[in-house]
């Protein structure tokens, strides 16, 4: 009994951490189902095979500001990273693959390079800190959804070898051939580009309306889920799941000192790479969630657009009181507003796009970190 004791004290006892409730309802992990009974290991290694970004320290100034690190300012920034990475992840790798610490896939190591904290590439930090300055963001100063899917969209452009279509649905509605012509391109013979779809939504005034509960956790179901990114009321999270009515997410509030994987042909470099993934995610009930969030999806082929749309229809559109957003083949030749009831917030729809974006960019500021 002292020997117990002692090792309590002594943090020798490992507690089973609270990740995943013990319950029959099922657990979806960015549209795959899982059993929380049965399948508790497999849960944990689909999370720690997501790439988890959080704030880092001693990288490289960016640009003329002088900072290096973005602890308290960067973690809408890095949960628009780890979405484009899940992207990239189901693109080049499959949405069935699986990282471990002895995983040296060259098609990783090379998304992972996209990421990492320097000024060459595409996706770091600098990047997107410095692309914000397009949207009104100087480097250091919060990002809110809408703000960080804007920059990541310019963003992919530069991104050859993944070659992304990055759709922003403004007005609370997807616009299939609006959609179809970006991802067809314009020249003749060219190919499908893979889309990324995100939508920016304003779900309640300062809490969610519960009238939107359930088509949010449905939209985690779809296979085509990369998530939400959104937080709860100066905390930005990244939401891959959830569970009853809980949502489960990786939490980029840890600062971990700038490091490279390079070919992790050494133990350092191995090292680095267990940074880059979670072991244990954590859960928050998702009415605790800010209401100003995206939902985000990926679609590689033309295919999985059309079943995705259809899915957005049948369950989002037709089941639900008050949709999250709607759908359409083709824009209307003027939008206007859904509903001005404030319980009807979610239906956000402004006559013309720019108005759209301020309006998103006032409620980027219900985010915005004051330390």
């Amino acid at each position: 009994m002292d020997m117990m004791f002692e090792a309590y004290l002594t943090n020798e006892v490992q507690l089973e951490p609270d990740d995943i409730p013990n319950t029959k309802e099922p657990v979806w992990i960015l549209g795959k189902k899982y059993s929380a009974i049965d399948d508790l290991e497999l849960i944990r290694q689909d999370i720690r095979s997501r790439l988890w970004f959080t704030y880092r320290r001693g990288f490289v100034p960016i640009g003329d500001s002088g900072l290096t690190s973005d602890k308290g300012w960067g973690c809408m920034l890095r949960c628009g990273q780890m979405v484009l990475a899940q992207a990239l992840l189901n693109l080049h790798l499959g949405r069935d693959w699986v990282w471990n610490s002895d995983t040296k896939s060259q098609p990783y190591l090379r998304i992972l390079r996209l990421f990492e904290d320097r000024r060459c590439a595409v996706y770091s930090i600098h990047q997107v800190a410095l692309m914000g300055a397009t949207e009104g963001k100087e480097v250091g100063q919060w990002f809110g959804p809408n703000t960080v899917a804007q920059v990541l969209k310019k963003l992919a452009f530069y991104d050859e070898w993944s070659s992304v279509a990055f759709h922003v649905a403004l007005d609370n509605t997807i616009v299939i051939n609006e959609i179809k012509q970006l991802c067809r391109g314009t020249e003749p013979g060219s190919r499908w580009k893979p889309l990324v779809l995100v939508i920016p939504l304003r779900l309640g005034l300062s809490d969610i309306n519960p009238i939107y509960m359930k088509g949010l956790k449905t939209c985690f179901s779809f296979r085509q889920s990369l998530g939400v990114i959104g937080g709860k009321p100066n905390h930005a999270l990244y939401f891959i799941g959830c569970v009853g009515d809980e949502v489960i997410y990786l939490d980029p509030h840890t600062t971990q000192q700038t490091c490279f994987v390079e070919g992790k042909d050494n133990e350092c470099e191995r090292q680095a790479d267990q940074t880059y993934h979670c072991q244990h995610a954590s859960r928050l009930p998702i009415l605790n969630m800010d209401p100003s969030l995206a939902v985000c999806f990926f679609c590689p082929t033309e295919h999985e657009l059309d079943s995705l749309c259809q899915l957005f229809r049948e369950r989002i559109v037709e089941q639900e009181k008050q949709p999250l957003f709607e759908v359409c083949e083709d824009k209307p030749d003027r939008w206007s507003p859904v509903s001005k009831q404030d319980d009807l917030l979610g239906a956000w729809a402004q006559e013309a796009s720019e108005n759209m974006d301020s309006t998103l960019d006032e409620s980027d500021e219900d985010f915005e970190l004051l330390g």
